[in-house]
């Protein structure tokens, strides 16, 4: 009864529902890969997109059951294509509306026929790009962080970063989120409760001390969730490996021989690298982004002093620097080790028996770019750093700056919430911490953002 009650006044703020819209226009899009391929698949969502397959192929075929037909153009009734088509009716669809597909051979011609024969349709027209999730989205079939879990799994390169997409996909943020949300609508419904009827003889007195030890809890299981070292973010984005060091040290060499390609000019000549390189690597399904920058040295050419700045800094903001010196140059620039550096001795196939070696270490390699010796204990050194980087006990919830800054919203209300001394300062911190998370599934507030997550989408997904 009190839940009920409260939940009448301003809490139905907190609430949504979603429907399909009748009236919006129906999209098409090639929903497969580059042509010409095998087979090219043609999406439709919308209200009339039953009418795609009549128009085109004649009968309506039965809900979910490929069916052979030929394909004709409905002004001119020209043979386009033999096709399979399914039919699936809604709101059991991705999209929540009615939606067809067109299983096409794929060639350019069969594919822009028939989609030229679909725009002609009255209510259709070509989907923009990420659409077809973003009506799922509008129409309640996937939160937001599902939606953004789905943009990582189509852009993941390596094994780590899939699994951390299909968990997002899955709804391991977005569940966490709205099971935290419910919980903090029912403490603000005893709050609410307290103030509104708080003259008449069924509310109990005390439902405050309820209300705060349900945000004390959900402050220390949202503080405990932000306390991941962003490694989320870090999977996301790939671990920043800068080689760095001296002129003529070999850094170019030895990013040619980790990317297995010839990425990076090399030249006997210094400074020949100016601006900084990037090669993306998947080192044992953890994707690691090597970056080869200018050599250090004093220089009055303004260009090659950009180049050095330039490699200070990304040195500086690197997860990892393999500071690369020249194994001959006995008594050459060795930098102090700070923080994840490491010295890679290059240039070990020059060295003669009367030569001193380098001492090898946990954070000392030697090398020959040019041979390839020592390069494998130097790659599964790197990719035992990025699985101990970007791994840990329990998988990352945070996946990008956005969640982190509304769950970090979300405990700074908890914070208030608890702290303060008035019933209604309690409610209104309770239900920013609520909106917060609302705008975390993207329930409340999201306007704004939402075309930057769809623009970076495919057109057809």
């Amino acid at each position: 009864m009190i839940g009920s009650r409260a939940r009448q006044g301003r809490l139905a703020l907190l609430c949504y529902e979603t429907s399909p819209v009748p009236n919006r226009p129906t999209i098409f899009a090639l929903s497969s890969g580059r042509l010409p391929a095998a087979i090219a698949v043609v999406r439709v969502s919308g209200p009339r997109a039953a009418d795609a397959l009549t128009a085109l192929g004649g009968k309506l075929p039965e809900p979910r059951r490929a069916s052979l037909r030929r394909l004709r153009n409905p002004g001119t009734q020209a043979a386009l294509d033999e096709a399979l088509v399914l039919w699936f009716p809604g709101p059991n669809t991705e999209t929540a509306e009615d939606m067809a597909e067109l299983h096409l051979h794929g060639g350019r011609a069969v594919v822009a026929a028939v989609l030229e024969a679909l725009g002609k349709l009255a209510g259709f027209r070509p989907a923009e790009a990420g659409e077809f999730t973003r009506r799922a989205f509008e129409n309640g079939r996937l939160d937001l962080t599902a939606v953004e879990g789905l943009a990582d799994l189509v852009f993941a390169e390596t094994e780590a970063q899939r699994a951390q997409a299909m968990r997002q996909f899955s709804g391991a943020l977005g569940g966490r989120a709205e099971a935290w949300r419910q919980k903090l609508i029912g403490a603000l419904a005893l709050v609410e409760a307290r103030i509104d009827f708080s003259d008449e003889a069924d509310v109990p007195e005390d439902l405050i001390s309820p209300a705060l030890h349900a945000a004390r809890e959900l402050l220390e299981e949202i503080e405990k969730t932000l306390r991941d070292e962003h490694r989320g973010e870090r999977l996301r984005e790939g671990l920043v490996v800068a080689i760095a060091g001296p002129p003529n040290a070999g850094k170019s060499s030895l990013l040619n021989r980790l990317a297995r390609r010839e990425a990076a000019i090399v030249s006997p000549y210094a400074g020949t690298t100016r601006d900084v390189i990037e090669v993306h690597l998947d080192l044992g399904g953890y994707p690691v982004t090597l970056l080869d920058t200018a050599g250090v040295r004093e220089s009055d050419d303004p260009v090659e002093q950009e180049g050095v700045r330039r490699a200070r800094a990304r040195a500086e903001g690197a997860d990892l620097v393999l500071w690369v010196v020249d194994a001959t140059q006995v008594g050459g620039p060795i930098r102090n080790e700070q923080k994840n550096e490491w010295i890679v001795h290059n240039k070990a196939d020059l060295l003669d028996s009367a030569t001193k070696q380098p001492t090898e270490s946990e954070r000392a390699f030697e090398i020959s770019a040019l041979t390839g010796a020592g390069v494998g204990r130097l790659v599964d050194a790197v990719g035992q750093f990025a699985a101990d980087s970007l791994s840990g006990g329990e998988p990352a919830l945070v996946t990008r700056q956005r969640h982190r800054d509304a769950l970090r919203q979300c405990a700074d209300a908890l914070g208030r919430a608890v702290a303060a001394q008035q019933e209604e300062l309690v409610a209104e911190e309770l239900r920013l911490a609520a909106r917060a998370l609302g705008r975390l599934t993207g329930r409340v507030d999201v306007e704004d953002i939402l075309d930057v997550i769809f623009r970076d989408f495919c057109i057809g997904k």
